[in-house]
């Protein structure tokens, strides 16, 4: 089967997995996994930042950049339909008690900088304090330049407010254009990296930012569970990734525009596609359009609405070069 619903369903090649039984080993809660401190020490050296603090999941990361930020009754400014704002179970509020600020986000995924000055609130006591902005950068593939994040993240400075990165997909970002993870992430004052995604390890994601925020985000991280123990068994695999597999991020993206544009073709089918994402909308869609692709050997993302389907798919170091053939080939037999 051709899995194209995320590319987090990769799995761990030979060479990863060897990494993995070769990894030295220690308790990371005692601060003595060898592999663990190596991963942080690494991360935090190619974004540029002072520390890193190894974490379960993005998820996780995020929620720990949010409490080592916020206090009790603080609040965040975020785009109305970004990750941490939509798609972690209000962490910030369940656990922080910090109160979310949606303001709209732009096409590209940016939180529109116009309306970030204006959901800053005034010192007042009727309002949450204004402490931390959230960019989120690839959202849903679309990659923001570091001059296009800077023009939220000026906005922010020039309100008193810390900016965090939710860079989940930062190094396809990255390798979009042209650019390190250092001079992506300059200006941040903490980034969340994932490396289960477009990386290919099979858990973990990784917080940066300045020595002072880290210890904090180490405090929370123990407290939601998340201090494990011989962990370098998943950091050797991140490690690895690193050095392997972020430039490959390139044959994704031109994967993805491979399948895109034979998609397009096929009566009836719009297509969008940033980076490794391709987006599909189906106007009188055939009601059993995801059981015929998958029985011509692919599975995604389909939802149904209408009468219409829309289809996200998301290539990953699982595709191949054959398989983008097999993938328009399939929706184009599904389509007649």
């Amino acid at each position: 089967m051709i899995d194209l619903r995320s590319d987090t369903v990769t799995q761990p090649t030979p060479e990863m997995k060897k990494a993995i039984a070769d990894a030295e080993l220690g308790d990371d809660v005692f601060g003595d996994d060898p592999t663990v401190n190596r991963l942080e020490a690494v991360v935090a050296e190619r974004l540029g930042k002072e520390a890193s603090v190894f974490v379960t999941s993005g998820t996780q990361s995020n929620l720990c950049a949010l409490l080592a930020h916020c206090g009790r009754g603080d609040e965040f400014i975020v785009g109305d339909s970004a990750h941490t704002y939509r798609w972690e179970g209000g962490g910030g509020a369940v656990l922080g008690g910090i109160q979310p600020q949606p303001v709209p986000m732009m096409a590209d995924g940016l939180p529109d900088p116009a309306a970030i000055a204006g959901a800053v609130k005034p010192k007042d006591d009727h309002f949450a304090r204004t402490r931390l902005l959230c960019i989120e950068n690839t959202k849903d593939g679309n990659v923001q330049s570091v001059a296009r994040m800077h023009e939220a993240v000026a906005v922010g400075r020039a309100n008193g407010l810390a900016v965090h990165l939710d860079g989940a997909r930062m190094w396809n970002a990255a390798v979009a254009l042209g650019i390190d993870g250092a001079e992506l992430t300059a200006g941040f004052d903490s980034v969340s990296m994932c490396l289960s995604k477009g990386l290919g390890a099979p858990a973990g994601s990784v917080l940066s930012g300045s020595a002072a925020l880290i210890e904090e985000a180490r405090h929370w991280r123990k407290m939601m569970g998340g201090g494990l123990r011989q962990a370098g068994v998943l950091a050797a695999a991140g490690l690895y990734a690193l050095e392997h597999n972020i430039d490959r991020l390139a044959d994704d993206h031109r994967r993805a525009a491979s399948i895109a544009a034979g998609l397009a073709a096929i009566e009836g089918v719009a297509v969008a596609q940033n980076s490794n994402m391709i987006f599909v909308d189906i106007e009188d869609a055939p009601a059993d359009l995801q059981e015929r692709v998958n029985t011509a050997g692919v599975t995604a993302l389909i939802s149904r609405r209408d009468g219409s389907s829309s289809i996200r798919l998301v290539t990953h170091l699982g595709i191949s070069d054959d398989d983008v053939a097999t993938v328009v080939d399939a929706f184009a037999a599904a389509m007649g």
